[in-house]
């Protein structure tokens, strides 16, 4: 699986280099997103852009991603641009479900809106 990540205080970008995110992809992806959240990575933006196919497996860690960061931290997709990966969302009704964002600046924008809780208290 090819993919970069960029850290920094507040969140981490995910950006896959794959065009399909399938069942040959779908266990890898859980285990970084796992990884990441064990790591404390406090929100995470996972872009989409180059990925042009999703199957449910795909699905699936995209979802496992979601539930990690639900109570604790955001979750946000950004870069969906491919029409099948589009539909598939649609389809499944999960731009219900999920924090999906235009473009990346738009997500970041999203993000930054927030505070920084780190930050409180210091002096």
């Amino acid at each position: 699986m090819k993919y970069s990540i960029e850290k920094n205080d507040k969140f981490s970008l995910f950006q896959l280099h794959e065009e399909n995110l399938n069942a040959l992809i779908a266990p890898k992806l859980k285990s970084e997103f796992i990884f990441l959240w064990n790591e404390g990575v406090e929100s995470l933006l996972l872009d989409l852009g180059e990925v042009k196919f999703v199957d449910s497996s795909g699905l699936s860690a995209i979802l496992t991603a979601n539930r990690l960061w639900k109570d604790n931290g955001s979750f946000i997709i950004t870069g969906v641009r491919h029409d099948g990966v589009k539909k598939l969302i649609e389809i499944s009704r999960l731009e219900t479900i999920l924090n999906i964002k235009t473009t990346r600046e738009e997500a970041l924008d999203y993000l930054n809106s927030f505070p920084d809780l780190s930050k409180e208290g210091e002096a």
